[in-house]
């Protein structure tokens, strides 16, 4: 497993956050889940 910070923009905000994924996981694949975490975390 290895820990990527990745930078997401959305809605013009940049958010920063730390995904835990495989080594043979795709990059959008990583990006894609960090998608999620900063929309679940912000939806409320």
């Amino acid at each position: 497993m290895y820990e990527y910070i990745i930078n997401v923009t959305i809605k013009g905000k940049i958010y920063q956050t730390n995904v835990i994924a495989y080594k043979n996981t795709s990059e959008k694949e990583v990006y894609q889940i960090a998608k999620e975490q900063v929309l679940k975390q912000w939806a409320n």
